[in-house]
C-alpha cells in the first residue's frame, strides 16, 4: 500500500480505498478529500446579469453541498469577487484566485476580461467557466482553459442574420459597444448576413457600459437618421442599451417605417426587472431575442424558489439558470476526478522564481496540477440541469436548424430539417408605431432630400431623353418609363432630374454613370446599356428595352445608267441562262425535226429556227407547235423555269431601281474587323471601348460620330444587352424599380409605351434588304438541274427510239463488199436516216415491200412445168424425193443464187407457205424445181427471170395492182391443187430482199 504526500496547508481526510490492479496485482490505495473546495466568481454584481448570477450561484453551491453524493464530506466554497465595471478589478480577482489556490473560477462577465485572463488560466492550469463572456471569437484552440457555459453570440447573430432575410431587408445598420464582445460579434453578425446576400451598410459605435454617454449616443443616432437603411440591430449592454431607445424615441425614431432587433439583453431586462412606463414607450416594436431553455420539473421548481432566494429584488432569467448548472458543472468534474483517485494540489510555477518578494507576491501563484484532468473532466460533462441538456462538442461538427418555426427546438430537433419557406413562420409583429404594417426597411437618404436623377442630354435621337423649350420639361421614352414605374412603387419618392452634357454632343455614358459613385447623382436614367463594367460599380434595374450593337454604313440613292438592266443576275447567272435557252432549243429541234415540218429545211433556216425557238420562250412568244410528246414535255418543264427566272428578274430589277446603294463595302462585323477602314462610333455609347477592348481596333481608326440618320444597317447583331435605370450598389430602390418594370411588361403599359415613341424607324433594319443583292446561280441551280435531266432523258429515249427504227427498217447487207464497208458509211447512213423525213422512211418502206412481192411473183412464173414430181414421190429424173427430204419433213433445196439482184428461194417442201410481204402463197410439189435441173440449164432461166424484173422495174407503179390480183390467182389456183396432193406439208420459205 502506497501513501500520498499532500501540501500541509491543505487539510484531507481519508474516504475509502480505490481498488486496483497492476502487473496482475491487485492493490488497495488511500484516497484522500480535502475538506474545503475553493471556487471563485468574478462579476459587476451591479448589472443585472450579476444579480441573477450571485443569487443562482449560491443556490446552486448550497444544493452542492446538501447532497452527500456529489462531493461527500467535502465541501465546495464559493467566494466572489466585484469588479464594478472595471477590468483592472477583474485582473486583480483573477490574481487573487490564483493565490488561494482555487480549482476553478466563474467568469469573468465581459469578453474583454476573458481574452486577460484566459492567459493566465492556461499558465496556472486553472479552468474558468464563463456564461457572459460569449465573444464567439474566443477560441478553445487559443484559451483552452477557457468554457462558455452558454450558446456565445454566434447562435444569436445567425437568428439575427435569419431574421432579416426572413422579413425581406438586405441592409442593415449595427449599433454596438466598442468592446471585444461587442466588435466580433458584429464580424460574425455581418458574416451570416452576407451568406444571406444581405449586408452591414453601416456600424455605429459606442464607447463601453462605463465610457457611453447620453450625447455621445443621440450623435450616433442623428448620424443614423442621415443613413438609408432603416433596420437596426443594437447589441449593448442593459444601461446602454435602454439609454439608445429612450434617445431615439425622442427623436423620433420609433415611429413607423423604423425596425429594430436587440439582442438578448433586452429580453433580460425584460424578464428581471420591471420597466417604467417611458420606457415600455420607448421599446415598443422592438424585436428582441431571449435564449431558449425548455421546460422541465427542476425548472419549474427552481423557479418556484426563486421569489425566496431572491427576495423578490429580481426575476430570474436565462443566465441565472446557466449560473446554476456552471455551478453543477464544476461540482460534478470535481466529483469524477476525486472518484478517479485525482487529488487537490498545487505546485509552483518555475517561470516565477525569479519574482519571489516584492508587494505583488506573484511566487504564490501556484499550478493546479489536477487543473488538465479536471478540465477533461468538464469538457466530458453530459448532464441535464435546468436550462437543458448540457454537453460541450465542436462546434463544427453540430447541427444548426434555420428557419423560425412556433414549435420549441426540442420538437423541431427530433423531426428532419426542413428548410424550405413555408416552414419558416413567426407569428405577427406589431411594429413601431404601433402598426402591423411591415416597414420597407428603407428610405431615400438625407432626411427627405429629392432624388438626385442625372440624365443626358442628347443632341441626336431624342426621342429617347430630351428637353421641352417650351415647358422646360423632360420628357422622352426612357423618362415615360421610369415615371410609370415610379407610380407602381407603395411609396413617393421625391426627385429632380439633373441633365448631364454640353448641349453640343452626345454625352459620355461612362461618365454620367461613374458620377453616381461620387456621389453626385443619386440614380441615372436613359438609354443606359447594361455592360459588365457598369454592374461592377453599380445596380442596375430589370431591363425594360433590349438592345445591341450593329453596323451601320452610308447609303446613297443610285443613279440609274444604260446597263441598269443587267443588274439583277450575276455574270454567271446570264451565262447558265444563255445557254440552257440554246440548249433547250436544240432539243425540242431534235425531237421535232422528223415529224415537225416547222423544224425543217435548208440548214441556215433550221439554226435560225433553233435560236429563234429558244429565245422566244422567254416571252412565251414561240410560234412553232410541238407534236412529239417528248417535244411537250420538255417544253413544259422548260416554261415553268422561264416563268421563275421571269419573276426574280423582274422583282430583282424594280428593287434596284428604287432602293437605295450602300456606299461602302462593309457587309457586317466581320469585314468591319478586317477592314481598314475608319470606323464611327455614337458620341458616349460605350461602343468605343467595346470596340477597342474586345475587338482590339487601334483607336486611330475610331471616329466619333453625331447622328446616324443616314446610314443603313448591315450584317447581324452582336452584343445584345438591354438598357436599364442606374443605381448605387445594393440600393433597395433597383430592386423595387425591377419589380415595378416587370408590372409594366406584364400589365401591357411597357409596349404602349414603346409604340408612342418608338414607332419610327430612323437606321432600316438588315431584313429590309435595302441594297438589293444580285441573283446568285445557287438560287436556280435546282430548276436548271431539273431541266436538264428531263431534256436529257428525253434524247435518250429518242435516240434508243430511233436506233430500233433504224435496225428494222434498213435491211441485213448480204453482199461481202457492203458488210465489209467502213463504220463511216453506216454512220453517214445513220445520220441520212435521221435527218430523213418520218413520212418519207415510210414510203420508202412500203416500196421495198412491194418489190419484194413482185420479185417473188417473178420468180414463181419462171419455174418450169416439168419439175413436178409423181404420186409415188419419184421425180422425173428418177430421184426418190421423199428418201431425199426426209420422208417430206426435211428440207430440199431447190434454186441456188443466180444472181445477187435476183430473189433467191433457199429452200422449199410440200405444201410451204412462201412469206412475201403480207400474202401467203402456198407453193405446191408441181412448182418445186430440182437442183439437177437448175444446175444443168442455168442460163435461160436466169435470162428470163432477168428479162422479167427489168419489165417489172419499168412498170412496177403502173402494174402493181395486176401483179397482186395474178398473185391472188395463183393462190386459188394452187389451193384447188392441193386437194389432189398426198405429199407432207411444205415448211416455211424465207425470201430476202437483198435491195
Amino acid at each position: 500500500m502506497t501513501s500520498l504526500f499532500i501540501l500541509p496547508s491543505q487539510r484531507y481526510t481519508a474516504t475509502g480505498c480505490l481498488l486496483g490492479r497492476s502487473n496482475g496485482v491487485c492493490y488497495a490505495q488511500e484516497v484522500s478529500r480535502p475538506d474545503v473546495l475553493n471556487i471563485g466568481a468574478i462579476f459587476t454584481f451591479g448589472t443585472i446579469n450579476g444579480r441573477v448570477a450571485k443569487i443562482a450561484m449560491n443556490a446552486a453551491v448550497e444544493d452542492v453541498n446538501s447532497d452527500p453524493n456529489i462531493l461527500g464530506t467535502s465541501k465546495l466554497v464559493l467566494s466572489m469577487h466585484d469588479s464594478n465595471y472595471s477590468g483592472f478589478l477583474d485582473i486583480i480577482g483573477g490574481l487573487q484566485y490564483m493565490e488561494t489556490n482555487t480549482v476553478a473560477i466563474i467568469g469573468p462577465q465581459t469578453s474583454g476580461m476573458a481574452h486577460v485572463l484566459s492567459h493566465i488560466a492556461n499558465e496556472l492550469h486553472v479552468p474558468m467557466l464563463s456564461f457572459t463572456a460569449l465573444d464567439p471569437m474566443l477560441s478553445p484552440l487559443q484559451y483552452p482553459y477557457f468554457i462558455q457555459t452558454a450558446p456565445n453570440d454566434l447562435f444569436q447573430m445567425t437568428a439575427i442574420a435569419d431574421m432579416v432575410s426572413y422579413f425581406g431587408y438586405r441592409e442593415v445598420i449595427a449599433m454596438f459597444s466598442d468592446d471585444e464582445q461587442g466588435r466580433n460579434s458584429v464580424i460574425a453578425l455581418g458574416d451570416k448576413l452576407a451568406e444571406r446576400r444581405c449586408k452591414i451598410s453601416y456600424k455605429a459605435v459606442l464607447s463601453p457600459e462605463s465610457l457611453a454617454s447620453r450625447d455621445q449616443i443621440m450623435n450616433e443616432l442623428v448620424n443614423i437618421t442621415l443613413m438609408e437603411s432603416r433596420v437596426i440591430v443594437l447589441h449593448a449592454y442593459a444601461r446602454i442599451g435602454l439609454q439608445v431607445f429612450d434617445v431615439a424615441h425622442k427623436l423620433g425614431m420609433m415611429e413607423s417605417g423604423y425596425v429594430w432587433i436587440a439582442t438578448t439583453w433586452l429580453s433580460t431586462v425584460l424578464d428581471s426587472t420591471s420597466v417604467s412606463r417611458e420606457t415600455a414607450k420607448s421599446i415598443q416594436g422592438v424585436l428582441t431575442l431571449r435564449p431558449h431553455t425548455p421546460d422541465s420539473e427542476r425548472k419549474r421548481a427552481f423557479s418556484s424558489r426563486w421569489n425566496k432566494l431572491s427576495n423578490g429584488s429580481i426575476g430570474l432569467n436565462a443566465y441565472g439558470l446557466y449560473a446554476y448548472d456552471t455551478v453543477w458543472i464544476i461540482a460534478n468534474a470535481v466529483k469524477l476526478l476525486l472518484d478517479h483517485g485525482g487529488t487537490i494540489s498545487f505546485s509552483n510555477d518555475s517561470q516565477l522564481n525569479g519574482y519571489e518578494g516584492g508587494a505583488l507576491n506573484l511566487s504564490a501563484l501556484s499550478i493546479f496540477d489536477g487543473g488538465e484532468q479536471l478540465l477533461s473532466n468538464i469538457l466530458q460533462t453530459n448532464m441535464t440541469g435546468l436550462a437543458g441538456h448540457i454537453a460541450f462538442s465542436n462546434p463544427d461538427t453540430g447541427v444548426t436548424i434555420r428557419g423560425f418555426p412556433v414549435v420549441p427546438p426540442e420538437i423541431l430537433y427530433t423531426k428532419a430539417p426542413n428548410h424550405s419557406s413555408s416552414n419558416q413562420q413567426l407569428y405577427s409583429v406589431v411594429w413601431p408605431g404601433h402598426t402591423t404594417v411591415q416597414p420597407r426597411g428603407w428610405v431615400f437618404p438625407y432626411n427627405g432630400r429629392q432624388l438626385r436623377i442625372g440624365i443626358p442630354y442628347r443632341v441626336s435621337y431624342k426621342d429617347f431623353v430630351s428637353e421641352d423649350e417650351d415647358t422646360n420639361t423632360v420628357r422622352g421614352y426612357c423618362i415615360d418609363v421610369f415615371l410609370a414605374a415610379i407610380k407602381l412603387l407603395p411609396y413617393a419618392v421625391p426627385h429632380k432630374f439633373i441633365f448631364f452634357g454640353d448641349r453640343h454632343k452626345n454625352p459620355s455614358y461612362t461618365e454620367l454613370v461613374s458620377m453616381i459613385t461620387s456621389n453626385v447623382f443619386d440614380a441615372a436614367v436613359g438609354d443606359i446599356a447594361i455592360v459588365t463594367n457598369r454592374t461592377k460599380i453599380l445596380d442596375f434595374t430589370q431591363p425594360y428595352i433590349d438592345s445591341w450593337l450593329v453596323v451601320v454604313v452610308p447609303v446613297q440613292k443610285l443613279h440609274s445608267s444604260a446597263w441598269a438592266f443587267m443588274r439583277p443576275f450575276t455574270p454567271l447567272m446570264w451565262g447558265v441562262t444563255a445557254a440552257f435557252f440554246l440548249f433547250v432549243g436544240a432539243v425540242v429541234w431534235i425531237l421535232e425535226h422528223r415529224i415537225n415540218n416547222e423544224f425543217r429545211g435548208p440548214p441556215k433556216k433550221q439554226f435560225i429556227t433553233i435560236l429563234w425557238f429558244g429565245f422566244s420562250t422567254m416571252f412565251f412568244a414561240h410560234r412553232e407547235n410541238t407534236v412529239s410528246a417528248l417535244g411537250r414535255m420538255v417544253l413544259i418543264i422548260w416554261l415553268f423555269v422561264v416563268l421563275i427566272i421571269n419573276s426574280s428578274y423582274t422583282a430583282s430589277l424594280t428593287s434596284i431601281l428604287t432602293v437605295q446603294q450602300l456606299a461602302s463595302s462593309i457587309k457586317g462585323i466581320e469585314s468591319l474587323i478586317t477592314s481598314s477602314d475608319l470606323i464611327g462610333f455614337q458620341v458616349g455609347s460605350f461602343a468605343e471601348n467595346y470596340l477597342r477592348e474586345e475587338l482590339n481596333i487601334a483607336k486611330s481608326r475610331l471616329v466619333p460620330l453625331g447622328s446616324p440618320e443616314e446610314f443603313q444597317i448591315v450584317g447581324h447583331e452582336f452584343t445584345k444587352s438591354g438598357w436599364g435605370f442606374a443605381f448605387p450598389r445594393d440600393s433597395p430602390l433597383a430592386v423595387d424599380m425591377s419589380t415595378a418594370i416587370l408590372m409594366l411588361s406584364e400589365n401591357g403599359e411597357l409596349q404602349k409605351i414603346s409604340d408612342r415613341w418608338l414607332n419610327k424607324i430612323v437606321c432600316s433594319l438588315q431584313g429590309s434588304k435595302l441594297e438589293s443583292e444580285q441573283l446568285q446561280l445557287n438560287s436556280f441551280w435546282g430548276l436548271f438541274l431539273i431541266c436538264g435531266i428531263a431534256c436529257f432523258l428525253a434524247l435518250l429515249v429518242y435516240f434508243c427510239s430511233i436506233l430500233r427504227q433504224f435496225k428494222r427498217h434498213l435491211p441485213e447487207q448480204s453482199e461481202p463488199s457492203i458488210r465489209s464497208s467502213s463504220r463511216s458509211i453506216r454512220i453517214q447512213r445513220f445520220l441520212s436516216f435521221v435527218d430523213e423525213k418520218e413520212e418519207e422512211s415510210k414510203s420508202r418502206l412500203k416500196r421495198k415491200h412491194m418489190e419484194v412481192l413482185s420479185s417473188a411473183h417473178i420468180q414463181e412464173l419462171q419455174l418450169p412445168s416439168g419439175t413436178k414430181r409423181n404420186e409415188a414421190g419419184i421425180s422425173p429424173e428418177g430421184h426418190n424425193t421423199e428418201k431425199e427430204t426426209g420422208k417430206g419433213d426435211a428440207a430440199v433445196p431447190i434454186v441456188t443464187q443466180a444472181d445477187a439482184t435476183v430473189p433467191i428461194v433457199t429452200q422449199t417442201t410440200a405444201n410451204s407457205i412462201i412469206e412475201i410481204g403480207a400474202v401467203p402463197i402456198l407453193a405446191q410439189p408441181s412448182d418445186v424445181v430440182s437442183n439437177e435441173k437448175v444446175q444443168s440449164d442455168p442460163l435461160p432461166l436466169v435470162n428470163t427471170v432477168k428479162s422479167q424484173q427489168t419489165q417489172f422495174e419499168t412498170h412496177q407503179l403502173q402494174q402493181g395492182a395486176k401483179i397482186e390480183r395474178a398473185f391472188l390467182e395463183v393462190v386459188k389456183k394452187k389451193n384447188k391443187q392441193k386437194a389432189k396432193s398426198f405429199a407432207p406439208p411444205l415448211q416455211p420459205v424465207k425470201v430476202v430482199d437483198t435491195y
